[in-house]
C-alpha cells in the first residue's frame, strides 16, 4: 500500500465526539485520489513510537474542492483520540480511496434505501448526496439512528437536503436517548424500520439497499429487508463500522505450516504457527502486504489461496461464492494445512 503525504485544509467538529477532516489533493495526485462515492481511505500515523493505520470512510462527493473523512472519538482509541488533536496545516500519510461500497453509476432511474447508525452516516451521505445530484430520476429513502440529535453527524446537511429534494428524498430519524417529534424512538430495529417503509415510503419500490453500521442492526435489517420480500439479498450491499469478536479454535496449533507468498510479483517464504493469523506474521516478516483496518471490515487484505487451507475467524466482506473460488481476508485468516500458498496480486 502506498501512503502519501497530504496536508490537511480543514479539521471541523462535527460533533462534540466527532471531526471532519478535509485534506488538500495536489494536481499530481488527482487521478490517483479519485474516487467513487462509498469508498474509503487509509490513514497512517506514528504515534508513540508505532505505526497505527486506520481506515474511514470518505464522507464528500466527486466534484468538492478536496476530500474528507470523519473521525469518530472512541474511548481509549489510538488513531481516534489523535485526530482529534489535528489542526489544519499539518500533513498526514493516506493511501489512495478503496472500498467495493460503492454507488454504481446508472443512466436509469433508480430508488435507493439508505440505512445508517452513528459513524455509519459517512459514506451513507456521500452515496446519498451523489444519488441525487447524479440524476433528476434517482430517489432516495434514508433512516438514520442515533442517540441524540447532538450527537447526529450532519444533522444540519441532511435536513438542508431534505429541503433541497423535497420530492426525491425521504429523511427519518431514530433516536434512542431522545424523544423527538417526526423522529422515532429507539434503535432502528424492525419495528421502526417496517415502520418507516410503511408509512413514510408508502408507493416506493426499491432497486438498491445501502446498510452502514453495527453488525447486529446490518443483520437484522437484511433479513427483515429479505423476509418481507422488499429486497433480494444480492441488492442489499452493507459495510460494518463495528464486528462482533470472534474466538478462534484452532486444531493442532503447536503444529506449523509453510506460507508462500506471492505479492508484486515476487514470491516469498516463511513458516508459521497455525495460531496466528497470516497477516500479523507476514507483517513481522517485513512482508508489505495490503491491509488497513485490521478487523475482517473491509477489503484490503484481500488475496487468493491458491494452494492449502485457511480459516477465516469473521467475514464481512466476501460473498459465497468468493469464498468457493479461494478468495480470503490475510487479517483474519488462519492456516489449517501444512502448506499455503496466497497470491495477492490474483485478487
Amino acid at each position: 500500500m502506498i501512503f502519501h503525504n497530504l496536508t490537511i485544509k480543514e479539521v471541523t467538529r462535527v460533533t462534540p465526539q466527532a471531526v471532519e477532516i478535509w485534506f488538500d489533493i495536489p494536481s499530481e495526485l488527482a487521478d490517483e485520489f479519485k474516487y467513487t462515492s462509498g469508498q474509503y481511505l487509509t490513514l497512517k500515523a506514528d504515534i508513540n513510537g508505532s505505526e497505527v493505520r486506520r481506515a474511514y470512510s470518505i464522507s464528500s462527493t466527486s466534484g468538492d474542492a478536496g476530500i474528507s473523512v470523519v473521525v469518530k472519538q472512541v474511548e481509549h482509541g489510538v488513531f481516534s483520540n489523535y485526530a482529534m488533536k489535528l489542526k489544519a496545516g499539518e500533513m498526514l500519510a493516506v493511501a489512495a480511496p478503496e472500498g467495493l461500497f460503492v454507488l454504481e453509476e446508472s443512466a436509469e432511474s433508480k430508488t435507493f434505501l439508505a440505512v445508517a447508525a452513528g459513524s455509519g452516516i459517512t459514506p451513507i451521505i456521500s452515496i446519498v448526496k451523489s444519488a441525487l445530484k447524479s440524476s433528476a430520476e434517482h430517489k432516495v429513502a434514508l433512516i438514520y439512528g442515533n442517540q441524540s440529535v447532538a450527537q447526529t453527524i450532519y444533522y444540519e446537511q441532511l435536513n438542508d437536503l431534505k429541503d433541497a429534494y423535497p420530492d426525491r428524498f425521504i429523511l427519518k430519524y431514530c433516536f434512542s436517548r431522545e424523544e423527538r417529534d417526526e423522529a422515532l424512538f429507539g434503535r432502528i430495529n424492525r419495528g421502526n424500520l417496517n415502520f418507516f417503509l410503511k408509512q413514510d415510503c408508502k408507493g416506493w419500490e426499491f432497486d438498491t439497499a445501502f446498510l452502514c453500521g453495527p453488525e447486529e442492526m446490518i443483520h437484522e435489517v437484511t433479513d427483515n429487508l429479505v423476509e418481507k420480500e422488499y429486497l433480494p439479498k444480492d441488492e442489499i450491499k452493507f459495510e460494518l463500522f463495528s464486528a462482533s469478536d470472534a474466538k478462534v479454535e484452532i486444531t493442532e496449533d503447536s503444529h506449523l505450516s509453510e506460507i508462500e507468498v506471492v505479492l508484486d510479483d515476487e514470491e516469498m517464504s516463511f513458516t508459521m504457527k497455525r495460531d496466528e493469523n497470516l497477516l500479523d506474521v507476514m507483517l513481522r516478516n517485513d512482508i508489505d502486504a495490503p491491509y488497513s483496518c485490521q478487523g475482517g471490515i473491509c477489503s484490503s487484505c484481500i488475496c487468493l489461496i491458491e494452494e492449502g487451507d485457511v480459516m477465516l475467524a469473521k467475514n464481512s466482506i466476501l460473498t459465497d461464492g468468493e469464498l468457493e473460488e479461494g478468495y480470503s481476508l490475510a487479517c483474519q485468516a488462519y492456516p489449517k494445512s501444512a502448506k499455503v500458498r496466497l497470491n495477492f496480486d490474483e485478487a
